[in-house]
């Protein structure tokens, strides 16, 4: 009877998750209930310890137990959390993206206050604009050391040193006493949103899975990284007509109160997302649990150092920059368009208080029609993506899996009104044309960014998939360094060449990169196919798989024990 009970026992310790590991998380992420864990029958010593730990999926050579998900329905996997949280932590990130993009379009509605206290040279070139530049290089380069690190660290670390760090250069700027000051902070500033804004895109991938389901967030971020900018300048002007007492510091002191005031809201709702860090964590836990137990998740084995990982970021998207033709004319493609959206905040003040006598607060509502566009594009996205699954039954390289190239099909038309909003807003801004006239052409700009900016981002994700990262990281690096240094030609080109030839000058550049998409449609297959790195980047359909469904692994070897070659 006592040894029944003994074998009853030991099994029931075999099937239940330790402690701490059969309830949801408090915000009932799933209503699934965890799984039993892994039988395992007739295994050798190193075997028969892992029966006794939840969710061990295989032993390695030297004896460590692989710990992974308490199977397919396991409820702190990000894939299986309800619907409704998943969507609940999708839009507040976003909102994430917006808050820390805002800073960046806002500072110009307070130029002629800084220049005015500073004592900033507006001629023969308009000095302001530095704080500008320095944010975007700190966007350029921030990322590039700070999110990798998210891979191993988590996501949540990630988003809120980002954003802690964010805020407080924030109070930097507010009270900085000269404007030397006021550039480096803006440069910590920038770099630190930037830092929250890419860590986005990581996190919708984390929790929805497959390209269909993800496809609509993604489309919600692409709205919310263009919008956040584009709506500073609305925002910053609001500030400025309200507090005429010190203006362009309470841009900063009411940026200050919200997101300080956010933060303790969205540590109440967000969670972390990045499945290996989770699974590490609960490893971590089981070691505490089991002390004489082995047990590690598999992103702990031969996990690379920060050295090497820092290596790999910088190193990799440089040598793409200079090697892969589709990363080099991507970047200048998408790159372009992030610095219009950088020049029209100084050209639009430039322009219609000089055709219309605009004040502060209409040109930042005239800036809107960015926005607007980006929205309509949003709006339109679904067709793009009805377009991209479609193209899954003419793919003879991959049946059943969708063109890369047909990613590229909205940003065609958008490339178009990319150019023709830039002829129409430059020739039309006259004062015996309605204003309403050049802001048309302002929003079709708008909608030409959003469609190029995400159809570099999905296109690249798709062609270089393995590398996906490092490419995104290039395009990132280009785009944010033009929008650095664009704006800078403003004030001269709008100056010395008239708003319409300084407005065709930027429309025939733009015209001169249509090409660029239309040569991936027509020729893609063979570009991808004479590209090594492409063709090495390329998940095999097994690899593939294993990727949108490794959650499924940890009980396809049920009642083995499998050791690992590779960890």
């Amino acid at each position: 009877m006592s040894e029944k009970r003994d074998v009853e026992e030991q099994d029931q310790i075999r099937r239940s998750p330790a402690p701490g590991h059969s309830k949801p998380s408090r915000f009932s992420l799933s209503d699934e209930a965890a799984p039993t864990t892994v039988e395992h029958a007739a295994l050798p010593d190193q075997g028969r310890q892992a029966g006794a730990v939840p969710g061990a999926e295989k032993v390695t050579e030297d004896g460590k137990i692989i710990h992974s998900w308490y199977g397919p329905d396991d409820p702190e996997n990000p894939f299986n959390w309800s619907p409704t949280y998943k969507w609940v932590l999708t839009v507040t990130i976003c909102f994430v993206s917006i808050l820390t993009g805002l800073p960046a379009g806002s500072y110009g509605a307070g130029s002629s206050y800084y220049a005015s206290q500073f004592n900033i040279q507006e001629t023969p070139f308009d000095n302001s604009i530095w704080a500008t530049v320095s944010w975007n290089l700190g966007a350029a380069l921030w990322p590039l050391i700070f999110v990798p690190l998210t891979e191993s660290q988590g996501r949540m670390p990630g988003y809120f040193g980002a954003y802690i760090v964010f805020v407080a250069f924030l109070f930097g700027s507010a009270f900085a006493q000269n404007y030397a000051t006021l550039v480096v902070t803006r440069f910590f500033g920038g770099g630190a949103s930037s830092v929250s804004i890419n860590i986005v895109g990581g996190s919708i991938a984390d929790v929805w899975k497959g390209d269909k389901a993800r496809s609509l967030p993604m489309s919600l971020f692409g709205f919310t990284s263009v919008a956040g900018i584009a709506l500073g300048p609305f925002v910053g002007s609001v500030i400025v007509q309200i507090h005429k007492s010190f203006p362009w510091r309470w841009i900063y002191y009411i940026q200050i109160i919200y997101n300080a005031a956010l933060i303790p809201v969205f540590w109440f709702i967000l969670r972390e997302t990045r499945g290996d860090v989770i699974l590490a964590r609960r490893a971590k836990k089981l070691r505490k649990e089991l002390p004489d137990t082995p047990v590690y998740a598999e992103s702990e084995i031969n996990r690379p150092s920060v050295v090497s990982l820092l290596k790999h970021s910088f190193y990799r998207p440089a040598k793409m920059l200079t090697t892969e033709p589709v990363v080099i004319f991507f970047t200048l493609w998408v790159s372009f368009a992030w610095g219009i959206l950088f020049l029209f905040f100084s050209s639009v003040v430039q322009t219609f208080q000089s055709a219309y006598n605009f004040n502060t607060l209409q040109t930042g509502l005239v800036q809107l029609a960015i926005s607007a566009g980006a929205l309509i594009a949003t709006f339109i996205n679904p067709l793009q993506d009805s377009l991209y699954q479609s193209s899954a039954r003419r793919n003879r390289e991959r049946p059943g899996k969708p063109i890369p190239e047909a990613r590229l099909y909205s940003s065609v038309p958008g490339s178009v009104l990319f150019a023709a909003g830039l002829f129409w807003y430059g020739w039309s801004c006259r004062s015996d044309v309605h204003w309403i006239v050049p802001t048309c052409g302002i929003a079709c700009v708008g909608i030409g960014i959003y469609s190029i900016y995400l159809g570099v981002v999905n296109y690249l994700t798709d062609a270089y998939e393995k590398y996906a990262a490092s490419a995104l990281s290039a395009a990132s690096l280009g785009r944010n360094v033009f929008g650095a240094f664009l704006p800078l030609a403003s004030k001269p080109l709008f100056t010395n060449l008239g708003f319409g030839w300084a407005g065709s000058l930027l429309g025939f550049v733009g015209l001169a990169m249509v090409p660029i998409p239309v040569v991936l449609l027509s020729k893609g297959e063979k570009i991808r196919a004479s590209s090594p790195l492409m063709s090495e980047s390329s998940y095999d359909d097994e690899e593939d798989n294993a990727r949108e469904s490794s959650y499924v692994r940890a009980h396809s070897a049920r009642n083995s024990t499998s050791v690992s070659d590779t960890v």
